[in-house]
């Protein structure tokens, strides 16, 4: 598993580093079989812990008076993460977000220098489009996460979502925001043995993997 506590030098090196390759992309939970059938729970956790916020703001979707809480921990270089993102989540927020049965969080779990640098610059993101930015670093997760050149890959990403040169570099030196990342993350990691992503914390169960529609659906209507 890579470094709990990754530092400026290992985040500018990693950009500037070849391609990652498909290895670290297929960092993750396995993906469940497409049917309705509950996942099996991998644990408890105490929810009422969980749900207390780090050093950063929560991003958040939702009632946070609805009855099933869900913290899903993610890495933007994750393929099995923006699966679940592209396909799963669109259908579970119109069925349960916006309905107000379910209060969702997302929390970054970085597994590499690139994902901390997608998150950094997601926190970063002008007019506080964290989500938007997300979702535009997913849908050419390919083109930026295995470039050659990260650091210019990504700059091009970023000026589409309205940074300039300077606030990017701004961002990505931005030592209390690597630090407050990475503190989210060793939480994760210490205190509810995240060590996969996506891992998901649902009403005091814990399930790794990405989920189709109708699993993730039959577990949350299972909780209500």
């Amino acid at each position: 598993m890579p470094e709990i506590q990754m530092t400026k030098r290992t985040l500018l090196g990693g950009l500037a580093m070849g391609s990652l390759g498909t290895a670290l992309l297929s960092t993750g939970g396995t993906a469940f079989a497409e049917d309705a059938k509950l996942p099996d729970s991998i644990g408890k956790v105490d929810m009422a812990e969980a749900l207390k916020p780090g050093p950063l703001p929560e991003i958040t979707e939702g009632d946070e008076n609805a009855p099933v809480k869900i913290i899903e921990y993610y890495s933007l270089t994750c393929p099995h993460c923006e699966n679940f993102q592209k396909v799963t989540y669109p259908a579970i927020k119109k069925d349960y977000i916006d309905t107000g049965k379910v209060y969702y969080i997302f929390r970054e779990f970085p597994f590499d220098p690139r994902a901390m640098a997608g998150f950094m610059l997601a926190r970063c993101a002008p007019n506080g489009k964290y989500l938007p930015f997300v979702d535009l670093m997913f849908s050419q997760q390919r083109t930026w996460a295995t470039a050659e050149d990260g650091s210019a890959a990504m700059l091009q990403m970023a000026k589409l979502a309205g940074f300039t040169q300077e606030s990017f570099q701004a961002c990505l030196t931005d030592q209390k925001l690597l630090d407050d990342v990475n503190t989210i993350r060793d939480r994760a990691e210490k205190e509810f043995g995240v060590n996969a992503t996506p891992t998901f914390l649902i009403n005091g169960e814990k399930y790794a993997g990405d989920m189709p529609v109708d699993t993730m659906s039959a577990l949350i209507n299972s909780m209500l």
